[in-house]
């Protein structure tokens, strides 16, 4: 029923979410060059704006399939997933994979080195521990967490780039792809659209963005940063950003909670776990943003942002090409890296956008 309640809600919220796009976008009334299609994939509803004739349409949907062959292969709970081969062969064997999964994973070790394992894809066994997304979510004791932290070492993966195999060293480890999937699926649905000829879209992946060319007027496309804090302050989105062919990708504490617990004492337990300490990543934020060209790098950049808090996260981010970020903190103040200074407009008074 928790599971039922939740896409419920998700559904909701995405509603509003396209009334609030299209809005932003100029109320574009439906011709025969613009197609939409809104569908369900990777646990949330997804929304695909795109302008073109009919081989657009039909790049849309390929697209779509797309994303539906990547959930199949790196989702953690579909029965004969790579991810979920590769976690019952922990210890065991490697497991080969197809190209997809291997990229991926490659690129999230990549991430993992970078961030000195803030991002880790084998944090699976402290995932499943606490349930966060489950019908029995929990909070797990110390010496739970602590029992199941050595099995979270993504320098225990071992990639086999001529065979495509995938082997984890220990016996009870596991991969989550949750962070970075997402981010390659919208990536390869705008490779699917370009290489059709399409030149203008708006992609939205659930908390995922991506954009390709601007507004058909003329315009960049005017994306609404979601308020971490909506069901208080009653706003969808506390800024909005203008951009073109870039992807816009935010995580935050608000996306999935432990929902029974924070209604009786106010503590929010939510997804996104620090991978040095098996509990949900307590550093000073709510909310964490990524604008760049590469959704896959937005996706793992978000997270990283989050699990690091804005000050060791934008030093990180300040270093790398094309990449900016926005965080919020606890407080509601809002910070941005240098590139985005000046060009947010705040679109409710419930926070301050910080010079």
């Amino acid at each position: 029923m928790r599971n039922i309640n939740r896409i419920s809600r998700i559904f909701t919220l995405f509603s509003i979410l396209i009334l609030i796009l299209s809005f932003m976008t100029g109320c574009i009334s439906d011709t025969e060059g613009q197609h939409d299609k809104s569908f369900f994939a990777m646990d949330t509803v997804m929304n695909f704006r795109v302008f073109g004739d009919r081989s657009a349409k039909k790049a849309m949907n390929k697209a779509v399939d797309k994303i539906k062959e990547i959930e199949k292969h790196m989702s953690s709970t579909y029965k004969d997933s790579d991810i979920v081969k590769i976690n019952k062969a922990a210890g065991i064997e490697p497991v080969k994979v197809h190209d997809d999964t291997f990229y991926v994973i490659k690129k999230a070790l990549e991430y993992g080195q970078l961030s000195d394992g803030a991002l880790d894809i084998t944090i699976r066994p402290i995932v499943e521990l606490w349930g966060i997304t489950s019908d029995n979510p929990k909070v797990p004791s110390k010496e739970e967490i602590d029992e199941r932290l050595p099995l979270v070492d993504y320098r225990k993966v071992v990639l086999d780039q001529d065979n495509k195999t995938v082997f984890l060293e220990e016996k009870g480890m596991g991969i989550d792809l949750g962070a970075i999937a997402k981010g390659y699926a919208a990536d390869e649905a705008v490779r699917i659209l370009r290489e059709a000829g399409v030149e203008n879209a708006l992609l939205n992946l659930g908390g995922n963005v991506i954009t390709i060319g601007g507004n058909p007027d003329g315009r960049p496309w005017r994306i609404g940063i979601q308020d971490p804090r909506s069901q208080e302050t009653g706003q969808p989105h506390f800024a909005i950003v203008g951009v073109a062919n870039a992807t816009v990708v935010s995580s935050g504490d608000y996306e999935r909670y432990i929902q029974e617990i924070y209604e009786k004492t106010g503590e929010r337990y939510h997804h996104i776990f620090d991978p040095k300490t098996g509990y949900p990543a307590d550093k000073g934020l709510m909310a964490s943003t990524i604008i760049s060209s590469s959704s896959i790098d937005a996706d793992a950049l978000s997270t990283i942002l989050f699990i690091m808090g804005y000050e060791e996260g934008f030093k990180l981010i300040e270093k790398l090409d094309n990449v900016e970020a926005i965080a919020v903190t606890l407080d509601k103040e809002v910070y941005t890296t240098e590139g985005l200074k000046g060009s947010l407009i705040q679109s409710n008074d419930h926070y301050r956008i910080m010079d």
